[in-house]
């Protein structure tokens, strides 16, 4: 079994260099923001809806997408 990931990167790094992440979805572009979670990983995410033609029928879609840095949570609290 592997070991544990270790993150390369500290919560103040994170918060000062992390930039937004374009994620195109279907054409469309979205901006993925940098967050601390509630479960204190750090990631980006993106909590939107946006519209999906399904042949000739648009549909509206909710996306959810969060990227999280592995080994993050472990990360020890800033101050």
């Amino acid at each position: 079994m592997a070991g544990k990931t270790t993150c390369p990167v500290s919560r103040a790094q994170f918060k000062e260099k992390a930039k937004p992440i374009e994620v195109i979805i279907d054409g469309n572009k979205m901006i993925a923001v940098n967050r601390e979670f509630s479960t204190h990983s750090l990631g980006w995410n993106i909590s939107n809806k946006m519209t999906i033609m399904v042949g000739d029928t648009p549909v509206t879609v909710q996306v959810g997408l969060n990227l999280t840095i592995v080994g993050s949570k472990e990360l020890p609290p800033e101050g």
